[in-house]
C-alpha cells in the first residue's frame, strides 16, 4: 500500500517544525508514497485562488497514480478543491480543523473515498448532514520523545506558545496579542513562543515595542521541545474559529505528553477533551482578560491539572493509535470498488 499525500499549504520553512509535516512524515514512514503541495503561490507571479489548487499538476498526479493506491488531502476547512474530482485513485480528505458550521458541499464530499476528522463534534456534524463516509481519527504523536517532567509552581507561570501565525492577521486569531497584552498586565506571566521562520521580525518589533524582553522568549529556530517543556509549567494555543489550527494542536499533545497542563480556547474542538479529563483550562475567550482569567483558574488548581495530565498525556493520543487508524480508513476505501 502506497499512499499519495497532498498538503494545500505553501511549502513550511521549518517542516519539522509543522504539525502537518509531522503526522504526515509518520504516515510516510509506516506505508510509503510521496507528498505533493498543491498550492502554487510560492513561485506564481499572480495570486492563484485555491478553487484552482493542483490543477497545475494534474500530469503529475495522473503520472503518480500508477505507483499509488490512494490519494490523501490534509486541509483545515472543507473545501471542495476540484482538482480531486479528476483523480482516479479513491481520495480521503482530512479535515484537520474542526467543522464551524453545516455550510458544505455535501454531494462533493459524499463522493469522496472517506473524510476523516478529529474530534466527535465534528463527526456528529458530518453524520447529520448525511455523510456516511466520515471517520473519527484522533491524532497522535511520538510519545516516546517526551519524558514527564513536573515543576512546581511558585511565583511565576510559565507558558510554552505553539501554533505561530503564518500571517499578521494571524497575531490576532492566534492569539498572539492576546497573550503579549496578558503578559504587559500581569509580570508574573512568562511566555515562551515556538517560532517557524515566518514573521519573526514583526514578532521581535511587537515584544519590543510592548517592553516585554524579560517575560518573553522566542525560540525562532529548531529546537528540542522536550526540552524547552522540562522549563515551563504548561503550554497554551488559542484561536478564535475552528479552522485556523489543528482540532488537537501538536504542542498541546507534546505538552501532555510531558505531564504539562495545557490552555487551549473553546473555538478549537481539543477543548472538549481537556475538559473532560481535566488536563487543563479552557479559554473561553481570545482576549488579554480571557487569557488572565484561564491563567488565574489553571494556577489556583493546578496541582489536579498536573496530575490529569500526567494521566492521559503518554496514553491517550499516540503515533502508533493514529496510524493504526489511518491503516483502517486506507483499507476500507481500497475494498470499495472504484468509480469510472
Amino acid at each position: 500500500m502506497r499512499i499519495l499525500y497532498h498538503l494545500t499549504i505553501l511549502p513550511p520553512k521549518m517542516p519539522e517544525c509543522e504539525a502537518i509535516s509531522q503526522e504526515i512524515d509518520a504516515l510516510r514512514s509506516h506505508f510509503g508514497g510521496d507528498l505533493i503541495y498543491l498550492n502554487p503561490n510560492r513561485r506564481s507571479p499572480i495570486y492563484v485562488p485555491r478553487a484552482l489548487f493542483g490543477l497545475h499538476k494534474l500530469g503529475q498526479l495522473r503520472s503518480l497514480e500508477a505507483g499509488h493506491d490512494v490519494h490523501h488531502l490534509y486541509n483545515p476547512d472543507p473545501f471542495p478543491f476540484p482538482v480531486l474530482r479528476l483523480l482516479r485513485r479513491p481520495v480521503v480528505y482530512s479535515l484537520t480543523g474542526g467543522i464551524a458550521n453545516r455550510r458544505l458541499n455535501v454531494p462533493f464530499f459524499a463522493s469522496l473515498a472517506a473524510v476523516t476528522v478529529a474530534d466527535e463534534d465534528s463527526l456528529e456534524t458530518l453524520s447529520s448532514l448525511g455523510l456516511d463516509n466520515a471517520v473519527l481519527v484522533r491524532p497522535g504523536i511520538d510519545t516516546t520523545r517526551f519524558t514527564p517532567s513536573p515543576i512546581p509552581l511558585q511565583e511565576e507561570m510559565r507558558l510554552m506558545v505553539g501554533s505561530a501565525p503564518w500571517t499578521r492577521a494571524q497575531f490576532r486569531t492566534k492569539g498572539v496579542d492576546a497573550l503579549l497584552a496578558a503578559a504587559q498586565r500581569s509580570p508574573r506571566l512568562h511566555l515562551v513562543f515556538l517560532w517557524r521562520g515566518v514573521l519573526a521580525e514583526e514578532m521581535d518589533r511587537r515584544v519590543r515595542q510592548l517592553n516585554l524582553g524579560g517575560q518573553v522568549t522566542v525560540l525562532n529556530e529548531r529546537v528540542d521541545v522536550n526540552g524547552v517543556l522540562a522549563g515551563v509549567h504548561a503550554s497554551v494555543t488559542l484561536a478564535t474559529a475552528p479552522a485556523i489550527v489543528k482540532s488537537y494542536p501538536h504542542s498541546l499533545l507534546e505538552s501532555l505528553a510531558a505531564g504539562k497542563p495545557v490552555l487551549v480556547s473553546r473555538a478549537i474542538p481539543m477543548a472538549g477533551y481537556v475538559e473532560r479529563t481535566g488536563c487543563g483550562q479552557v479559554v473561553e475567550r481570545v482576549s488579554p482578560e480571557g487569557v488572565l482569567t484561564a491563567v488565574e483558574a489553571l494556577t489556583r488548581d493546578y496541582e489536579d491539572m498536573q496530575q490529569a495530565a500526567l494521566r492521559v498525556g503518554q496514553v491517550d493520543l499516540t503515533q502508533t493509535s493514529m496510524i493504526e487508524s489511518f491503516q483502517r480508513v486506507y483499507e476500507r476505501v481500497l475494498e470499495k470498488p472504484e468509480s469510472s
